[in-house]
């Protein structure tokens, strides 16, 4: 360990290792790295071609090919879907589905989802090195090269990411597409210009309410920056809002017409109908699905707990930023920044979107790590990276390391269970 921090503390002295973690800069490169790793991972819990037991968006979207929204094939385990009338629905919402939709057609049910979250996850940390390029360019960060490398090194394999990105499962399946969409979004509202950046940002921001629905609230910031950079346009774009939240009224409409189909209630989700593990029948029965009741345990395993050396309780999550340090460079970021309202609208997205985990019965277990937080980690990550230019390298290099290191442990643990 004390090697591999003189070395990594000592970089601008070491060209080479310099040179190795710059090409994390670029997108195709980071992408591709980070396929590499999640499949080698995914090969310790066996074939990475493998389907799991709980692929039900594959099952989903077989429904849907064949015209029901009801499960048409049973899979080996019913575990977490919703029984209603007699017939297996799941109760996340059906965007992941729609989007296996062409490999279920191709494939069947038995398309590995190990497979297709290992892309989806590395897609992502490419999204996150573009997204972070363009943050610079639009001077909502400003930090260099080798600072953007590292947070994305950083991202890739010392976040709850790299515990998700691995296994399938149909919980971890959708928070990756979930970033993914999430991740476009801020990229269309940073990239495009004119009409189609509001249209474009809002359907990605719909997609992912479709994925997850607590993510509408990531939308606060991208909201934000585009009236602000169209705001001196005359006529002032008013008409160009409702591209924004068209595709919103469009899509939330058709799942609310989705849930009315299934279960007689356009706000019915089917959580009162899943079965659930016995552990939690009793705090459901008496707080809901939804409760502050939830609150100091969810606060307490996202933000607190350190999960090493580990126990049974490891796997109800782990402290944010205790397990990944960098994150503490948001601090630095909100203190010299105070004063600029991206700041504080970056805060509010993370917050906002913050709040429908912190009140959600259960804290996400079975996990390493806090993987909610993966969620709201687009908006994070920009906070931090305005945080960054106001430490040292060193400081963000140790960080980084440091991450990294209890990541890889906590994930060999995690998958060998």
């Amino acid at each position: 360990m004390r090697v591999c921090i003189i070395l990594f503390v000592n970089m601008k002295h070491q060209s080479v290792v310099t040179r190795f973690i710059l090409l994390f800069e670029n997108p195709l490169f980071a992408s591709i790295f980070a396929f590499v790793i999640y499949l080698a991972l995914a090969t310790a819990k066996g074939s990475p071609f493998r389907v799991t037991e709980t692929a039900y968006f594959n099952y989903l979207a077989d429904s849907f090919l064949h015209g029901q929204l009801h499960l048409r094939l049973l899979p080996a385990t019913l575990y977490d879907l919703s029984v209603f009338n007699g017939h297996y629905y799941l109760y996340w919402p059906p965007m992941p589905a729609i989007v296996l939709m062409p490999f279920v057609a191709v494939f069947g049910v038995n398309f590995s989802d190990v497979f297709f979250t290992i892309v989806v996850a590395a897609i992502n940390v490419g999204v996150v090195a573009l997204l972070l390029r363009a943050a610079n360019d639009e001077k909502l960060i400003g930090i260099d090269e080798l600072s953007r490398a590292l947070l994305v090194l950083f991202f890739a394999f010392g976040t709850v990411q790299i515990t998700l990105a691995p296994l399938g499962r149909v919980w971890f399946t959708a928070q990756q597409l979930g970033f993914l969409f999430v991740g476009l979004a801020y990229l269309a509202a940073l990239r495009l210009n004119g009409r189609w950046a509001f249209f474009v940002t809002g359907l990605l921001i719909a997609c992912a309410v479709l994925t997850r629905n607590h993510l509408l609230f990531t939308a606060i910031w991208p909201a934000w920056h585009l009236l602000r950079k169209n705001w001196d346009i005359r006529p002032r774009p008013y008409s160009w809002v409702v591209l924004f939240i068209l595709p919103l009224l469009v899509l939330g409409s058709l799942f609310l017409a989705y849930n009315l189909t299934r279960f007689g209630n356009p706000l019915e989700l089917g959580i009162k109908y899943h079965r659930m593990n016995q552990r939690f029948v009793e705090d459901y029965q008496q707080y809901g699905a939804f409760n502050i009741h939830y609150l100091p345990t969810n606060f307490f395993y996202q933000y607190i707990r350190y999960p090493f050396p580990f126990t049974e309780e490891t796997l109800m999550g782990g402290s944010l930023f205790l397990l990944s340090p960098v994150f503490f460079l948001i601090f630095p970021g909100l203190v010299y920044r105070y004063r600029s309202v991206d700041t504080w609208i970056l805060m509010a997205s993370v917050l906002a979107t913050s709040i429908p985990i912190l009140l959600l019965m259960g804290t996400g277990w079975v996990q390493f790590g806090p993987r909610y937080t993966l969620d709201f980690t687009v908006p994070l990550l920009l906070l931090t990276a305005r945080g960054v230019q106001f430490v040292s390298k060193r400081i963000l290099v140790l960080f980084v390391l440091i991450a990294i290191v209890q990541y890889f442990i906590g994930t060999f643990f995690f998958i060998h269970l």
